[in-house]
């Protein structure tokens, strides 16, 4: 059975640029999920199922145009993700999230005290659907699933092929994966990180870790495989302890 595949663009279109393949699934991932918990009640789950189906998809269809998604095994790999989740959650609550600072820059320069955030709803599919618990239990599945395939394929893709590669020449194709870079290996570390802001720290010493791993190879399976020990060990934790907002 032929696979699936979006219409063929015109010569010269958008769609046909190198950036498409490997930014335009994270974008969609970012904007479908700041809609999560405000569209409906429970919108958080059935938007995380439609953005990692749909992204999921989008990755496949796209494959042969990002030949460099592909995945490999490797001990450093394997070692990196779990020092990387033992470092996340080892972390946790130890130092202040980027909200935080900001409060406290604000009330350093004006002497008032930031109003009080609003708690954010803990993601928890068994809670929520707690008179349905096949659906529940199947949310969690694919939230596994999806921090640990999807998720590491999109975001290795978009940082580590695209953006560290366009931070050193426009032209990012002609840039070969494993080269070494001071300035887009900061920046791009930073960026992931700032992108985490409940945990930004290890955020960036992550982003720097499995950007080693590219460069050290020359391919992007190693940091793939690292992002999904990482996930996968964050979510066996959250599932484990109870702790959903690891999830």
């Amino acid at each position: 059975m032929a696979s699936p595949s979006l219409p063929k663009a015109p010569s010269g279109s958008w769609l046909d640029m190198p950036e498409v393949p490997r930014g335009l699934p994270f974008v969609l991932f970012l904007l479908v999920g700041a809609l999560a918990g405000k569209a409906f009640p429970g919108s958080e789950y059935w938007l995380y199922a439609a953005k990692t189906i749909g992204v999921g998809g989008l990755l496949w269809i796209w494959r042969r145009r990002i030949p460099e998604m592909r995945w490999a095994v490797s001990i450093e790999a394997i070692v990196v993700g779990v020092a990387i989740a033992v470092l996340w959650l080892g972390l946790d609550g130890k130092i202040p999230s980027l909200g935080d600072l900001w409060d406290l820059g604000r009330k350093l320069a004006t002497g008032k005290a930031a109003d009080a955030a609003k708690a954010a709803e803990v993601w928890n599919p068994l809670a929520f659907f707690r008179d349905q618990p096949v659906l529940g239990h199947a949310f969690v599945a694919l939230r596994i699933a999806g921090r640990s395939l999807v998720v590491p394929a999109m975001e290795e893709v978009f940082y580590r092929s695209l953006f560290y590669r366009a931070i050193i020449a426009p032209k990012f194709v002609d840039i070969p994966l494993g080269t070494p870079n001071a300035r887009a290996w900061i920046l791009t570390s930073v960026v992931f990180g700032a992108c985490h802001p409940e945990h930004w720290l290890p955020g960036i010493l992550c982003g720097a870790a499995y950007q080693w791993l590219v460069i050290r190879r020359g391919r992007l399976g190693d940091a793939m495989l690292a992002h999904a020990v990482t996930n996968l060990l964050i979510s066996a934790y959250a599932i484990g302890t109870g702790r959903w907002e690891f999830s």
